[in-house]
């Protein structure tokens, strides 16, 4: 099962210990996609949007010495945190799985892939699908860790499973992090009471 738990991004980034999840698996390790790294064996892939879920990945990746690969789609997507919640519950409607800037090269040197991603719509990301899509895990030990806004995981790792249905998918971790909904609607109400040259 899954853990969890909820943290600040001020203490997630002020946490620097080695996350539970790795315990388990000793024995598996910018805008543009970056791939860096030693270990020949395990890839940490992850997709983000506010930083949370690349936090936990660059800690898995220099704890394990392992592959760090960011999961870029070719069109960004928008800045705006309205905008980009229509964007991604129109991909999810449509079944659309957006093109990515790159794909993992040499893919088949890799017997562990840790894969993460932030919670969208109570379930995985669009462009989370395109990835699965796009590198064949088959025979490989598939490790999520999910940040989330309070919304649990919804059928994120179901979609994991379908879209990678060769993979030897283990327990993996996530974490609640800052809630962007909720302080939006905090700031609103805030600056309903703010009186500004009246």
């Amino acid at each position: 099962m899954i853990s969890t738990t909820t943290i600040s991004r001020r203490q997630a980034l002020q946490r620097t210990l080695l996350l539970p999840l790795v315990a388990g698996v000793s024995s598996a390790a910018s805008a543009e996609p970056a791939a860096t790294g030693r270990s020949a064996t395990v890839l940490v892939a992850y997709f983000t949007r506010t930083g949370n879920t690349r936090l936990i990945a660059t800690q898995i990746a220099r704890a394990l010495e392992a592959t760090l690969f960011q999961i870029v789609p070719a069109a960004v997507y928008p800045e705006d945190y309205e905008t980009q919640v229509a964007q991604a519950e129109d991909e999810r409607q449509r079944g659309f799985e957006p093109p990515l800037q790159a794909t993992v090269p040499d893919l088949s040197s890799y017997e562990t892939v840790f894969l993460g991603f932030p919670i969208w719509g109570m379930t995985a990301p669009s462009v989370i699908r395109s990835f699965l899509s796009q590198h064949d895990l088959s025979g490989k030990t598939l490790v999520p860790f999910i940040t989330h806004g309070g919304y649990r995981l919804g059928n994120s790792l179901a979609v994991v499973a379908e879209h990678a249905p060769g993979a030897r998918p283990i327990d993996g971790f996530s974490k609640e992090c800052d809630q962007e909904r909720e302080t939006l609607r905090e700031v609103t109400q805030w600056l309903g009471s703010v009186e500004i040259g009246r």
